[in-house]
């Protein structure tokens, strides 16, 4: 959690209808493609409205996806000020023993401020061209690829843009992001504890990766909109928030004609312009939404692949609930929209506890994977069924990893272990065993559904779906803050 809590004031003090918020909660709450798993408002510098959907929790890590490159940005902004870092200065330079590897004319005259921006003449994702070619040095892979077109002249969202944005930082302080954000924001503004994966060891990975609460999300996004200024102290220069939330490229490609679409309206230093505002924006729903002419941000956890849908939600109902004076006698929907806030949570898979026949068909049963592979996750092998005594439980083979799910009777399980997780099921019919996993340090749930071999006693088979695929990829054990920061991902975005 974080060291100091924001100031709070309730919605109506600040001017927020909480019948907006109320309806903001009902339309990602009916959403079929959303699952919301946290929310904070704040206006005129309060909290006005926070919420987690249990399991999750105000003080868990979240992983905040490609929101973590506005942490990146934010590094680099303070690596400007203090001299470290040249936004003029090409990439090459401060690469030298490159030199000879990088022919490319355009790989050459590639700036800083070009990885900043997402401009470095590349038509589309270089990942794994960068990483494939140098994965021990994923800035010379990405340097040998040649731009399609000048630097500065072309959008492309990439992933080794940023890669290299966070590499210079980190070279030039000789500290990870984390290390050298550490004094100078993190801190400052009461963020506590944080993790990002690294790749290779001791470098932050910069384009995704953090893992932070929602909390620290806000902060950051007040942070900017009191124009780098923390409780009297700039943190920040003014200079770098305005040009790190202004639209250096356009992202509008042709092919997205809709205007509506969030992200057709500019990109600046690892930051998107919005129809209202500018954001940090993570997959499956990770937001920092700045909204300076309403004073006001609002930062959001979740799992969508309808990403826009979230963000449509956030326009259609907390936009009109911004007014401009306080709202006298809402007292009462004041404290009803709080007593909502603090019942969120998610649905438990419905489901029933053991049949009676269970002991003698399901206990000690070994399912493996039906079709003979799981797709959804390739390394799991097989699902071991052990019950009842102690109650029962589902274990996930995946190589040497063994993930111990206790089946519960009603709701959501928790169990913080090496990898924190929230388990709901149970039988769906005699024959059927269906448990949703949440990953509670991602956006990702899991469901595994096993099904006996009536004519095979003590064997079957499983399915095992993601609702949104982990992005990082590998084995389930990596669905989790690392403990060190020093556990290398499949590099995606």
């Amino acid at each position: 959690m974080s060291t100091r809590p924001l100031p709070v004031s309730t919605p109506a003090e600040q001017g927020v209808d909480p019948r907006g918020i109320h309806a903001f909660l009902d339309a990602v709450e009916a959403a079929p493609d959303i699952e919301p798993h946290s929310v904070m408002i704040l206006r005129h510098g309060r909290l006005v409205a926070s919420g987690w959907w249990a399991p999750y929790t105000a003080d868990r890590l979240h992983l905040l996806y490609s929101l973590s490159k506005s942490f990146t940005s934010t590094a680099a902004g303070v690596a400007v000020a203090e001299g470290l870092l040249d936004l003029e200065a090409p990439v090459i330079s401060y690469f030298p023993e490159f030199e000879a590897d990088i022919t490319d004319p355009r790989s050459r005259a590639m700036l800083v401020r070009h990885v900043a921006s997402m401009a470095s003449g590349q038509l589309a994702e270089t990942n794994d061209q960068a990483f494939g070619t140098d994965r021990a040095e994923p800035v010379r892979g990405f340097l040998l690829v040649p731009p399609d077109r000048d630097p500065g002249t072309v959008f492309a969202y990439n992933q080794p843009a940023t890669y290299t944005l966070a590499a210079i930082v980190q070279r030039c302080s000789g500290q990870s992001l984390t290390e050298y954000l550490r004094p100078r924001i993190l801190d400052p503004l009461g963020i506590g504890e944080v993790a990002w994966i690294q790749h290779p060891r001791g470098r932050d990975l910069g384009f995704s990766g953090l893992h932070a609460t929602t909390d620290a999300i806000a902060r950051l996004g007040l942070l900017y909109l009191q124009d780098g200024v923390w409780e009297g102290k700039r943190l920040l220069p003014s200079s770098w928030v305005a040009e790190a939330t202004r639209p250096h490229i356009p992202t509008a490609d042709g092919t997205l004609k809709d205007i509506g679409s969030d992200w057709q309206h500019g990109y600046g230093f690892q930051f998107w312009m919005s129809r209202h505002g500018y954001r940090g924006d993570g997959a499956y729903g990770q937001f920092c939404v700045v909204l300076p002419q309403h004073d006001a941000v609002i930062a959001t956890t979740a799992a969508t692949g309808q990403m826009q849908q979230l963000l449509d939600a956030v326009w259609r109902h907390l936009l009109p609930a911004f007014g401009p004076d306080p709202l006298p006698d809402r007292a009462d929907e004041d404290k009803a929209l709080q007593h909502r806030l603090d019942g969120l949570a998610l649905p438990p898979v419905a489901a029933r506890p053991a049949p009676t026949t269970a002991s003698g068909l399901w206990s000690g049963a070994r399912l493996t994977p039906e079709g003979g592979r799981c797709a959804g996750q390739p390394g799991l092998t097989a699902a071991e069924i052990s019950g009842p005594d102690g109650g029962w439980t589902v274990t996930l083979v995946e190589g040497d990893d063994r993930l111990v799910l206790r089946v519960p009777d009603s709701g959501w399980a928790v169990e913080e272990g090496r990898v924190p997780t929230a388990v709901s099921g149970g039988w769906t019919d005699p024959d059927t065993l269906r448990l949703d996993v949440v990953f509670l340090q991602t956006p990702h749930r899991l469901t595994v559904t096993g099904t006996l071999d009536a004519d095979n006693p003590g064997a079957g088979t499983f399915t095992a779906r993601w609702h949104t695929a982990p992005l990082h990829g590998g084995p389930m054990r990596r669905n989790r803050a690392p403990l060190s920061s020093r556990e290398e991902p499949a590099p995606r975005g």
